[in-house]
């Protein structure tokens, strides 16, 4: 298999997929219509549409029933992205190599784009119905989509690591706002797509311990490239945290621990995808390649 190949296979097909659910811009709302899709379509590695298709193929699943799913988990990212760059929070001007939405389209205009996503995410989600309406995984991933994103998932960990700012915190709350502000959405991802697929009560458990690892290990080498990588080469500004007066895993670990402990926990997620007995290559391949990326 050529992984890279394959790789840009995938993504293109799910650019297709997001092209075909962002809304048209037109309207007198048409601004914010175009701040959406504007922050849609800045590119990234589609991680997470991606980690749920490969999940929804792993356990046998075909058909379009995954696709608004996978829309709806992008939009809820990018909304994440959009209001993490904020004054307010980060206050970053460049994301994924070009100017974030608050200075394209002004911060007010930039929380209306971010709170639309949010919103437009369950409404392209709940459009499975019009592709399967009798299937009842529709509702169980649903469940686990709006679980994950919200006071109990990736919200509440973006709560709690706002209040972090400023302030030196234990391992135990820094795991915990990785867990929720990270992981939540990588463990919905692979969730939603065994759902659909009709995975067991049991599998789904395997998995979410598994994706949780994946996010942990996928933050910690965030961490790592903000001390060690280029804005040129990351497409986001570097020291961020630093400028942001942030506790990481690199500042309370220190790097090398925080690189052995990447290969250590990616290779625990990789072996928990093993142990269901359900081969999927480019799965385990592209769980690697995230935790050793340079960008």
């Amino acid at each position: 298999m050529n992984f890279n190949l394959e790789m840009e296979k995938r993504q293109e097909k799910i650019t297709g997929i997001l092209e075909y659910y962002l809304p048209k811009e037109e309207g007198f709302q048409k601004t914010v219509l175009e701040a959406m899709n504007y922050s849609m379509r800045a590119g990234g590695k589609r991680l997470r549409p991606l980690l749920m298709l490969e999940t929804y193929r792993m356990f046998g699943g075909e058909g379009q029933i995954i696709e608004p799913f996978m829309a709806a988990m992008e939009m809820i990212h990018t909304h994440s992205l959009i209001h993490d760059d904020l004054p307010a929070l980060d206050n970053d001007e460049y994301r994924r190599g070009r100017r974030t939405t608050h200075i394209v389209y002004g911060e007010a205009m930039a929380i209306l784009a971010g709170d639309a996503l949010l919103n437009y995410a369950y409404e392209t989600a709940v459009r499975a119905f019009e592709i399967e309406p009798g299937n009842p995984a529709i509702g169980k991933a649903l469940q686990i989509l709006t679980k994950k994103t919200g006071i109990y998932g990736m919200l509440g960990g973006q709560c709690v690591d706002v209040e972090a700012a400023g302030r030196e915190i234990s391992r135990e709350k820094l795991d915990f706002i990785y867990r929720l502000k990270t992981s939540a959405l990588i463990e919905a991802s692979m969730m939603v797509g065994a759902a659909l697929a009709g995975a067991s009560e049991a599998e789904i458990k395997v998995i979410e311990d598994s994706a949780r690892d994946i996010g942990l290990a996928f933050q910690i080498r965030d961490d790592i490239l903000d001390v060690t990588s280029t804005t040129d080469e990351l497409g986001k500004p570097v020291f961020s945290d630093e400028k942001n007066d942030k506790t990481t895993y690199v500042t309370i670990e220190g790097i090398e621990k925080a690189k052995s402990d990447v290969e250590e926990i990616s290779k625990r997620a990789v072996s928990a995808l093993q142990s269901l007995g359900r081969k999927n290559d480019f799965l385990e391949e592209l769980v690697l390649m995230l935790v050793n990326r340079k960008k």
